[in-house]
């Protein structure tokens, strides 16, 4: 695929969108940011303005330190695009809502940011990708959670200290229905009291969280009906209202919700043998509990959008230096 350059991007921008896709054959545009980096302000101002508009992903191939790294959706190294363009092709629809959401919110408040990103969930649910994928996983066996006693979230008070403590570790603190539910309560709690000043979350077992309860997707009863759940049943608002008051604390797994919760917090520690995870697209969806706000707060839209696309893995070495975690330890403020 031929890179956009500095000598081909003024006609590329009279173009549309469509004749450049059919032309390199991929759903995507891609450009060269290290060429580009030779046009003047006002150029750069055009190209941003033009990304913004295309109905696709538009794709930075170079250095992130490049002047025009902020007109791009994503932005790989020249080793990494033919993969970057392999995920794009197999998840087209996913990749347009991921980075049109992204695009949209940057500058949104939370609570408008979380309406767009729910919404442009609500969409994919009823896409193609999803449904593949939902028929893919549900035409395997399915392993029901174990069952297991006690509340799936355990809350104590100490004084002004909340410590809320994640406790389904048979089923590795998966993000079920239970699970956001007794999350919602005891974050209502917070939002209500203002002589809590601490809301410490951790979790209990092998590792934090695994993500969505997987045997759960596809069951809510429309779209909508999930899109009406997420706005008034949504964690991720009431941490996002007053993230000051929070620390998340996690360990080894975080994977999808497991990652985009504790990113909303105003602290975030990891320990030092955490992975983390965002494999939406590969279920032809996006990041819906918070996620692309919350991580594209913290470390860019591009990088956000690098993550899901290419279904990186990424240790708490790199999500320190990148600036999603605030500090590695395994000391936790209970």
């Amino acid at each position: 695929m031929k890179l956009l350059d500095c000598e081909t991007i003024q006609p590329a921008m009279l173009r549309s969108a469509d004749d450049l896709r059919e032309e390199s054959g991929y759903p995507v545009l891609a450009l060269d940011i290290d060429s580009l980096a030779a046009l003047d302000e006002e150029w750069v101002n055009k190209l941003r303005q033009w990304s913004r508009q295309q109905p696709c992903a538009v794709i930075g191939v170079g250095s992130s330190d490049s002047p025009v790294a902020h007109c791009v959706d994503s932005i790989v190294d020249g080793s990494e695009f033919k993969a970057m363009l392999r995920r794009i092709a197999a998840n087209p629809q996913a990749t347009l809502v991921l980075v049109q959401v992204l695009r949209a919110i940057e500058d949104l408040a939370p609570e408008d940011a979380l309406m767009v990103e729910s919404l442009g969930y609500a969409a994919l649910q009823s896409g193609d990708e999803f449904k593949r994928w939902l028929t893919h996983y549900q035409a395997r066996l399915l392993t029901p959670p174990v069952p297991e006693s006690g509340p799936p979230v355990l809350v104590t008070r100490s004084q002004a200290q909340l410590s809320v403590v994640l406790n389904r570790p048979l089923n590795n603190n998966a993000f079920s229905v239970e699970m956001r539910d007794a999350l919602v309560e005891a974050f209502e709690l917070v939002n209500l009291d203002d002589s809590l000043h601490q809301v410490s979350v951790f979790a209990n077992g092998r590792c934090f969280c695994t993500g969505g309860e997987l045997t759960e997707f596809g069951k809510v009863a429309s779209p909508i009906a999930g899109h009406l759940i997420r706005s008034q049943r949504s964690p991720a608002k009431f941490i996002m209202s007053s993230p000051e008051r929070y620390h998340f604390h996690v360990h080894k797994a975080c994977v999808g919700s497991g990652v985009e919760l504790p990113a909303c917090a105003g602290y975030f520690t990891a320990s030092e043998k955490t992975l983390f995870w965002l494999p939406e697209l590969s279920m032809g969806l996006i990041p819906g509990a918070g996620g692309c706000i919350s991580i594209s707060r913290r470390i860019g839209r591009q990088r956000t959008a690098y993550l899901v696309i290419m279904n990186k893995k990424i240790n708490a070495q790199t999500a320190l230096q990148w600036g999603l975690i605030d500090a590695i330890t395994d000391e936790i403020d209970k």
